[in-house]
């Protein structure tokens, strides 16, 4: 089951800052729910998603998981960030086997391992060094990670932002099945539209200046998504007319021309990705 998560007016200021981080945020998540934060750099989405793993206290305001206040890191959610932060020196099976240990879950452990390494496409990799592995591949080994404590969030700050269009299209597809499968909560936080509609079941467009909630968009699109079909070029649209209208005044969208060739590089982009993955 899922976790249900309550924002509840939050506000942050950093030592120093004459402007706060975050304004009067108030969200709720159902369980099972997967929400996306968008918004320019510095507008506080991590700041924000850092609260909600009980990394950073507010100034005012509190999360609350499933009714209880959040003070400090649980096991029942993970993260994941934009670098893989592997041990080096451990295998992919030790890797992946680390939340594990630390909880002293050692019972029946390397079934269950092996059955996430099956999941996520690394079967063949368990013995090899991580080091060894694809940036991708390292991604995949966190993800299992993170799914074998079975948490009931998962908060992913940008970890696909890194890999090549490809295996990162294949990874948010696989997120977003796993999660769906396992009922897990998952709140994430992108520069990317696309990852956004593709990934998520409601974005919620961020301002900055302080960072404050500005729009909201519900993506009523059933998965596996098609992301060459209409109802999702329409969402991709509709979100980017909102992102659009956050921007600072003076700062530049797409010229027109560019934003059909990204649409249209992101469009073979995903094509590509499928046909190699159906291969």
């Amino acid at each position: 089951m899922g976790a249900a998560i309550s924002i509840d007016y939050i506000t942050h200021h950093y030592p120093g800052q004459e402007k706060p981080t975050l304004k009067d945020i108030q969200v709720a998540v159902a369980p099972g729910e997967t929400v996306a934060l968008i918004g320019q750099s510095g507008c506080g989405k991590s700041t924000l998603l850092h609260m909600l793993a009980g990394l950073l206290l507010p100034s005012d305001g509190c999360v609350r998981i499933n009714g209880h206040q959040v003070i400090k890191p649980s096991p029942r959610w993970n993260m994941m960030f934009q670098k893989p932060s592997l041990y080096p020196w451990m295998t992919v099976r030790q890797n992946a086997s680390l939340g594990l240990i630390f909880q002293g879950r050692k019972k029946a452990m390397r079934e269950r391992i092996d059955r996430l390494l099956e999941t996520v496409g690394l079967t063949d990799k368990a013995e090899m060094n991580v080091q060894s592995l694809s940036g991708g591949q390292q991604q995949r080994v966190a993800l299992a990670r993170s799914l074998a404590t079975d948490p009931e969030l998962l908060l992913l700050d940008e970890p696909f932002s890194a890999l090549d269009a490809f295996t990162r299209v294949a990874l948010q597809d696989e997120v977003t099945r796993l999660a769906r499968e396992r009922g897990i909560s998952v709140v994430f936080v992108t520069h990317d539209i696309e990852e956004a509609v593709a990934m998520a079941d409601r974005v919620l467009v961020m301002g900055s200046n302080p960072g404050t909630i500005t729009a909201e968009l519900t993506v009523d699109i059933e998965h596996p998504r098609d992301r060459n079909g209409q109802a999702f070029v329409d969402r991709k649209a509709e979100l980017m007319g909102y992102f659009g209208a956050t921007r600072k005044p003076g700062a530049n969208a797409l010229p027109e021309e560019a934003e059909s060739e990204a649409t249209a590089d992101s469009d073979a982009t995903t094509t590509e990705a499928r046909r190699i993955r159906a291969a």
